[in-house]
């Protein structure tokens, strides 16, 4: 009964709907609307200039072509005998049909008495009056005819819709009942239908991936870890040791941290900072409690150039430890790895720092006890596991510099515990950042030569590897070759972009850290964690090209010592969008703010990347605007679960989770 077929549809149609991802009816009715077209009698009023009107042609109309563009004006007159002069444009098609006496419906905007029709129909309002669907469709399609498929979709399903909120929920929340949210959501006859639709809808959503997040949690509070002892007093010393004073934050994440190595329950912690917060030295302090209790450690990070800073980072906190410490990249030759492969699994090594190769079928853990991860999205779901599989009973932390609200945090992230720093280090003085109205770097080139005079480094950022044709935005290349002639023989200009070979950017790199080029120029692949202290200087052309998130990640990579650090974001663009956006970057230097702002502008999809963050994507809900449904739909996944578990039905209730999880995946990683 659910069978595409049963749409009685030609083949190219049942082709154009499998470009659309609709191969079942269900698909059919879970293909909603994105929009509604609302025909009622509409005039404008103060705030609103729209205008929707039966009227009647009283003048011939007119018609000018310029190349394929036309223009049609007409007179027309309402039922009220109010005459107004209309004028559309490109649709001279139409003309055939606009005759005097002709009655019609007229759609778009007026002022002064004069419209700006976007569409004539000629048809008596009367006929067209109502909620009309709009979906999104492909080519070869028409809104009427997958309206019709709608409808057929309907006919053969009726009856057989099930609500997958239990029934008592339904009455708490006073929802209305799947199959009746369904029909209300394609053929609503009031606003409040769409209304009461859209409130069942995204509870569901939001009820079903909480208890997926809860079930996924449930099965690993299911798996035994274990209890990790070690001396506390070591540990002690070994944070008093540290060449910084730790903020609040980071020792209640230390706190929690070392309560959970200490637990017989497996860790999965999320441990979320701002850029520049010391999420590092919290991982190293946890690393060591692992060590002092006698297993490995692993930190994964998602470039070489990253795995190599932590790498530095880590030999100076074990300086004055017996912590062995080790590189694995995919850089190494291969007698270096196999030497490293048999320091590791004879546990000589007791800490593995490396990317995508530390999880490597050669390599072999004596006795693997604690994975982190740093920029989980950057790793797929398979690379996490294949790491933490190479140990048994393995703690495992994900840490990210993409800070989102705590509470959200915990919303979207249910299966996992999460820790926040949010204070910074002390010293550390906010980046100077200042929107410069231009495509160019001539207003600020006197700052950047006269900062370049006194030994100073400075990044310069670019949207694009190349010129492209599609998109107008400043190339690194281009910029890169017109710095270098600029400052011939005066310093040097270096170019790193993420099409390179790793050996060519840790070349480039390792030459900026040790100041043997003045001026990196840069796509994105500096965003994340890189650390050169004498560079306090950033150029980002076309500013506006990144997200808020994006442009605080990048601007955290300067301010890195105790000099004052500045960014310039370069924008020419005339967008009051845009430039709000950049000036809020001026005065906010608080990434939970700039990312709560970002998600509020841009939705949490466009901001962290749906497929590699990790965050789900929902047909209808929003976790912002629908954050207290969100809520709501979470306690109430936990008291589901709750109940199944003290009613004895643990089996039952994981297999009917699993059901719906097949028809959820797109919520899991």
């Amino acid at each position: 009964m659910t069978d595409i077929k049963l749409l009685k549809t030609t083949e190219k149609r049942y082709q154009v709907l499998e470009t659309m991802n609709i191969t079942s009816l269900e698909d059919v009715l879970n293909h909603y609307p994105y929009r509604y077209d609302i025909i009622e009698e509409t005039y404008p009023n103060d705030e609103d200039d729209k205008i929707i009107i039966e009227a009647t042609i009283i003048s011939p109309t007119k018609i000018f072509f310029k190349g394929k563009m036309s223009r049609m004006s007409f007179m027309v007159e309402d039922h009220y005998l109010h005459q107004y002069q209309v004028t559309i444009f490109n649709r001279h098609f139409l003309r055939q049909y606009l005759k005097m006496s002709t009655t019609m419906t007229i759609i778009g905007r007026c002022q002064n008495d004069k419209i700006t029709a976007t569409d004539i129909k000629i048809k008596p309002l009367s006929e067209l009056y109502g909620i009309h669907p709009i979906y999104s469709i492909k080519e070869g399609m028409t809104q009427k005819a997958f309206q019709q498929y709608v409808k057929k979709a309907f006919q053969h399903l009726k009856g057989q819709i099930i609500s997958y909120v239990p029934e008592e929920y339904i009455i708490k929340h006073q929802l209305i009942h799947k199959e009746s949210a369904l029909y209300n959501i394609h053929f609503p006859e009031t606003q409040n239908d769409i209304k009461q639709a859209l409130r069942y809808l995204k509870y569901e959503e939001f009820l079903k991936f909480q208890l997926t997040m809860q079930f996924i949690k449930q099965q690993r509070n299911q798996e035994t870890g274990i209890a990790k002892s070690f001396d506390t007093m070591k540990l002690q010393d070994f944070i008093l040791a540290l060449p910084y004073q730790l903020t609040k934050d980071q020792q209640t994440s230390i706190k929690e941290i070392i309560e959970d190595l200490k637990s017989s329950q497996m860790m999965y912690r999320f441990l979320q900072g701002d850029v520049g917060s010391g999420k590092t030295v919290v991982s190293s302090v946890a690393l060591y409690a692992n060590y002092l209790a006698g297993y490995q450690g692993a930190l994964m990070a998602p470039t070489e150039i990253l795995a190599a800073q932590h790498y530095a980072t880590l030999c100076d906190f074990f300086k004055a430890t017996d912590v062995k410490i080790a590189l694995l990249t995919g850089s190494l030759s291969m007698k270096e790895k196999n030497q490293l492969y048999e320091e590791i699994s004879h546990h000589e090594i007791d800490i593995v720092v490396g990317t995508h190769a530390l999880f490597q079928k050669k390599v072999e853990y004596a006795s693997l006890g604690f994975v982190i991860t740093d920029e989980q999205h950057r790793f797929g779901v398979e690379q996490r596991k294949a790491l933490k599989n190479k140990g048994k009973q393995v703690d495992f932390l994900i840490m990210s510099a993409t800070p989102i609200p705590r509470t959200l945090a915990i919303s979207m992230y249910g299966d996992m515990d999460v820790s926040t720093i949010k204070t910074m280090p002390v010293g550390r003085k906010p980046v100077i950042t200042k929107y410069i109205k231009s495509s160019s770097m001539k207003p600020i080139l006197k700052q950047l030569k006269d900062y370049l005079a006194i030994g100073g480094q400075c990044y310069v950022i670019c949207p694009l590897v190349e010129d492209s044709e599609a998109i107008e935005a400043k190339s690194a290349s281009q910029i890169a070759a017109a710095m270098q002639n600029y400052f011939k023989n005066q310093y040097q200009v270096g170019l790193l972009h993420g099409q390179m070979k790793d050996e060519e950017k840790e070349k480039i790199m390792q030459a900026f850290q040790k100041n043997e080029i003045q001026i990196l120029v840069s796509t994105t692949v500096v965003e994340v964690g890189v650390d050169v202290k004498n560079a306090n200087m950033m150029v980002i052309y076309n500013a506006e090209r990144f997200g808020m998130s994006q442009l605080h990640q990048l601007r955290g990579r300067v301010g890195r010592g105790s000099q004052q650090a500045y960014c310039y974001l370069m924008s020419s663009s005339t967008s009051k969008e845009a430039i709000e956006r950049l000036k809020y970057m001026e005065k906010s230097h608080d990434g939970f703010e700039i990312s709560m702002y970002d998600l509020q502008m841009r939705g949490p999809g466009e901001v962290l990347g749906n497929k590699q963050s990790g965050l789900p994507t929902f047909l209808v809900a929003d976790v912002l605007k629908d954050f207290p449904i969100l809520s709501v739909a979470r306690e109430d996944a936990m008291k589901i679960i709750d109940d199944y578990l003290h009613q004895g039905g643990y089996l039952h209730f994981m297999n009917q989770i699993k059901e719906s999880l097949k028809e959820n995946n797109q919520y899991v990683d």
